[in-house]
């Protein structure tokens, strides 16, 4: 058995598709996964592979145009879950994609489809909540910042919402579990970097800010609540107690 290994981001997780069907090993005896390999196994070797643009956008465009542009909003999006297997379910799913084509998707009685449509469901599902979730802090009056720390590798996602929502304005959305954060220029498109320890020591001093604002915003969630109505257990289902570390109501 030979083990593609590779960092998580996505043009990452694509190159490694491109080379593991490239080696010709076949693809029973090759599996992808996702970086750091906690335990080798025996009789297995390990490959890691780097991330290549060129590869990955190869990739892409076989995903698009041999199956469709639905296949590949689902394999995006659970390349963007949390859990360990999600690079070779996609691995395994695009095997079958590039058989059947298009309908693919449909083939709810394989297990490799129906898994990637788990992942893809449970990522669209964390993006959806951060989006609503995701608080700013103005920091000198002119740029915002705000913390994350999703399961799952959102953060682009949920920063495309906001790009939308706020195009003139200086932002950054840092993913404190990652150390990466999306940051928007004014007037630009937004751009993926990783932070540097120093640099994640200085942007966690921006949640310390107050002002004006986070006061009116407490108070307001404060007020509008009705005491004999209150219902904490439904509250943790509908906003769960890890969402809510940089939500400014809560701290």
């Amino acid at each position: 058995m030979t083990v593609f290994t590779c960092e998580e981001s996505f043009e990452a997780m694509m190159t490694c598709v491109y080379d593991a069907w490239a080696s010709r090993l076949g693809h029973a005896n090759v599996r992808l996964q996702t970086e750091p390999v906690r335990q080798q196994e025996l009789f297995t070797a390990y490959v890691h592979v780097e991330a290549d643009m060129e590869k990955a956008e190869k990739v892409v465009r076989s995903i698009q145009k041999k199956i469709s542009w639905e296949a590949y909003r689902q394999v995006f999006m659970a390349s963007m879950s949390f859990e360990e297997d999600r690079l070779d379910t996609v691995y395994r799913f695009l095997i079958l994609g590039f058989a059947k084509g298009r309908g693919v998707t449909d083939m709810l009685s394989e297990p490799a489809v129906m898994r990637t449509l788990e992942l893809s469901r449970k990522a669209a599902n964390e993006a959806n909540f951060f989006r609503e979730f995701t608080r700013f802090t103005c920091v000198n009056g002119r740029l915002y910042t705000a913390h994350i720390e999703p399961k799952c590798n959102v953060t682009a996602i949920v920063a495309e919402h906001f790009a939308d929502r706020m195009p003139s304005e200086d932002w950054a959305i840092i993913d404190d579990g990652r150390r990466i954060a999306a940051v928007h220029p004014v007037d630009e498109a937004f751009y993926m970097t990783q932070l540097s320890e120093k640099e994640m020591e200085q942007l966690h001093r921006t949640e310390e800010r107050q002002d004006l604002y986070t006061d009116l915003w407490k108070e307001f969630f404060r007020s509008i609540g009705i005491a004999a109505r209150e219902n904490y257990r439904c509250q943790r289902n509908l906003m769960p107690l890890w969402y809510r570390k940089h939500m400014t109501e809560f701290r």
